[in-house]
């Protein structure tokens, strides 16, 4: 998963890979002095490690996926990060507080890095929002379709939006705008992963548009808090 996927296009074929070879693996023409259909790009990597990403939404593979990978039909698991990476997650047995586990996960940034008011009270704002009433298991029961991990961040995300005077974020809203397009990123980049692993390549034949997928892969940087 850390290597780059590189894709390039012959034989009106596009062609994903780790890196470009010396000859066509669809027609066995050397690459040698010749010019490809379309300049090799590099497919950006939708992951990163959460531990390292301060003061974002989480989105990880839960634990009981052995594998922790993306395959667009496995749990998922959901956290906030604080200003020193410590992720915090809602589970059965309360909000836990992980210092690792989180490094191969998808990052939604919040805030952006000069809104230097939000970030100084984040740590707060998380820590109280965390020792709520409601998150204790004693007082009130996980449930995995009402009161859940997802329930949580969400949550915490709109008390943040109040103290910036903002409106509150539904859940079909957030999920539409901010999750389920990086999640469909991850479950691609994961699948052209584990064909070139196994297969060495993984071709399909060129869309007949001239949009290339390395602009369709990019979306402009947005923070929740800008929204």
């Amino acid at each position: 998963m850390d290597k780059s996927v590189v894709k390039f296009s012959h034989c009106k074929k596009d062609i994903f890979c780790f890196f470009v070879p010396e000859q066509c693996p669809e027609c066995g023409v050397s690459f040698s002095g010749r010019r490809l259909e379309e300049a090799p790009v590099s497919i950006p990597n939708p992951f990163s490690n959460g531990h390292k990403s301060p003061c974002a939404f989480l989105v990880a593979p839960t634990e009981e996926n052995i594998l922790r990978e993306f395959d667009g039909g496995v749990d998922l698991h959901t956290g906030i990060t604080n200003t020193n990476g410590v992720v915090y997650n809602y589970t059965k047995t309360g909000v836990r507080k992980d210092h690792q586990g989180w490094e191969h996960c998808i990052s939604i940034p919040l805030v952006q890095p000069d809104m230097f008011n939000l970030i100084n009270q984040w740590d707060q704002y998380l820590e109280k929002f965390s020792s709520a009433q409601m998150w204790d298991p004693l007082w009130q029961s996980f449930n995995e379709e009402t009161h859940n991990c997802y329930s949580y961040t969400l949550m915490f995300i709109n008390c943040v939006l109040a103290t910036q005077s903002k409106r509150a974020l539904s859940k079909d809203e957030f999920t539409q705008t901010f999750v389920l397009p990086r999640v469909k990123r991850a479950s691609k980049y994961s699948m052209l992963c584990r064909e070139i692993s196994q297969n060495h390549f993984y071709t399909v034949d060129s869309p007949q548009s001239d949009t290339r997928e390395s602009h369709s892969e990019e979306d402009e940087v947005r923070t929740v808090a800008e929204s």
